[in-house]
C-alpha cells in the first residue's frame, strides 16, 4: 500500500489530521518516507543545497566558528554539531578548512544530528576518515561548549497552520473529499501559542509554527549560554512567518503537497523571531546570506580559488559564487542567524 494510501485510511477511520501529522509521515515515515526512500541532494535529486554548490559555503561556516572558539579562549574540549548533515559535504569542509587553526581540530567532539538511517550511512561515508559520531537529537549532546551548525534545517521541521477567525483560530487540515487529500479547516478555538500574533494578524491570515522549533532552539541555546559556543543558523525565511508557505519540491521543480506522500521534500519557510525568543542565549540580527559571506570573505576566497580554473570549471566556479550571494538568487532568500553566550562576541559576519 503506498503512503499516500495508508494516511487516506487512517483519515478515513479516525478523521482529518493536522499538516505537522502530514509532513511528518511524508518525510520520516521508516519505509516509506522522503528521506528513507528518496534521494534529495544534489543534482541527481530533488534540490541543491549550498554546500553542494561550493566548497566556499562550508570553509567560511567552519573558520567563523573556529574564529569563535578563539575568541572565547580555545576551550580544550567542545562539541562541533551539524543539525541534519545531508551528505556530510558541510562538515567535510568545515574540516578541512579550519585543520589549519591550530588546536582547533584536536579539541572538536564531532557530533552529527541525524533522524535519518539512511542519510546517516551515506554522512559516515563522506566522513570516514574522522572520529564523527552520530545522535538523532540536540538532546544527545554532552554537557561542553557547543559549536553548532544549521543549514536547511529548520525548514523540514513539521509545522503546523492556523486561519485568524476574531478573536480566534482554526487549524488547516488535511481530510478527504472523494477520497482524496484535501485541505480543509477545523473549528474556531483559542490557541495560546498564537495568542502574541492576534496583534499583527486580522481575519483569514494564516500563521504557522513548528511545534519542534522551540524545544530545539531552547536545547541548543541553553548549551551554548551555559558552557560557551556559537551557534549558525542558515536557512530560509523571515523575522516572523505570515502566509501559506507549505511546498513541495520534487526534480529541482515545485509539486502538489498532497500529491504521491512520501515522493517529494515538504517543507515551509523559517519564523527565526520564534528561534531567537526560544533561545535562552544572545542572537544576532537576522542577516541575507550573500551579506554574511562576503563579510566572511567568499569573493576573495573565489578568486583565489578561480585562479587554478578555466574553461567549464570555472564558470561553474563563478555561477556557484553569484547562486551563493547574489540578491536575485540564494543571497537574499536564505538568511543567517547566529546564537552565541550572553556577554560574549558575536560570531563573525554578524551583527548584534
Amino acid at each position: 500500500m503506498t503512503l499516500t494510501k495508508q494516511i487516506a485510511a487512517r483519515i478515513a477511520s479516525d478523521g482529518p489530521i493536522a499538516v505537522a501529522t502530514y509532513m511528518s509521515e511524508c518525510l520520516f515515515h521508516p519505509t516509506l518516507g522522503y528521506y528513507s526512500t528518496q534521494e534529495p541532494f544534489g543534482r541527481g535529486g530533488d534540490f541543491v543545497t549550498a554546500p553542494e554548490m561550493s566548497q566556499m559555503f562550508g570553509e567560511l561556516i567552519g573558520l567563523c566558528l573556529a574564529q569563535a572558539w578563539i575568541d572565547q579562549g580555545h576551550p580544550p574540549r567542545f562539541t562541533l554539531a551539524e543539525l541534519g548533515p545531508g551528505r556530510g559535504t558541510l562538515m567535510a569542509d568545515v574540516l578541512r578548512a579550519t585543520k589549519a587553526v591550530d588546536g582547533f581540530a584536536q579539541a572538536a567532539d564531532i557530533i552529527m544530528i541525524e533522524a535519518s538511517d539512511r542519510l546517516t550511512a551515506v554522512q559516515k561515508q563522506t566522513l570516514s576518515d574522522t572520529d564523527a559520531r552520530w545522535v538523532e537529537d540536540v538532546d544527545g549532546l554532552p554537557d561542553q561548549p557547543l559549536y553548532a551548525i544549521a543549514n536547511e534545517f529548520f525548514d523540514a521541521l513539521p509545522i503546523r497552520q492556523f486561519l485568524r477567525a476574531g478573536s480566534g483560530w482554526r487549524e488547516r487540515q488535511i481530510g478527504l473529499s472523494d477520497q482524496k487529500l484535501a485541505f480543509g479547516l477545523g473549528p474556531v478555538a483559542p490557541h495560546a501559542r498564537l495568542e502574541h500574533r492576534l496583534a499583527d494578524t486580522k481575519d483569514g491570515d494564516l500563521v504557522e509554527y513548528a511545534p519542534a522549533l522551540s524545544q530545539i532552539s531552547a536545547s541548543l541555546g541553553l548549551k551554548i549560554d551555559t558552557y560557551g559556543g556559537a551557534g549558525i543558523i542558515v536557512d530560509y525565511g523571515d523575522w516572523r512567518s505570515t502566509g501559506d508557505t507549505l511546498q513541495a519540491v520534487q526534480n529541482h521543480a515545485f509539486s502538489d503537497v498532497l500529491s504521491d506522500a512520501g515522493s517529494a521534500d515538504l517543507t515551509a519557510h523559517v519564523d527565526f523571531e520564534a528561534i531567537a525568543q526560544a533561545a535562552p542565549c544572545a542572537h544576532t540580527r537576522l542577516t541575507p546570506q550573500g551579506i554574511f559571506l562576503e563579510r566572511l570573505g567568499i569573493t576573495q576566497r573565489a578568486q583565489l580559488l578561480g585562479k587554478n580554473l578555466t574553461g567549464e570549471a570555472l564558470q561553474q566556479h563563478i555561477q556557484a559564487h553569484r547562486r551563493l550571494t547574489h540578491p536575485e538568487e540564494m543571497g537574499t532568500l536564505f538568511k543567517v542567524l547566529g546564537l552565541f553566550p550572553t556577554g560574549k562576541a558575536a560570531p563573525a559576519g554578524l551583527e548584534i
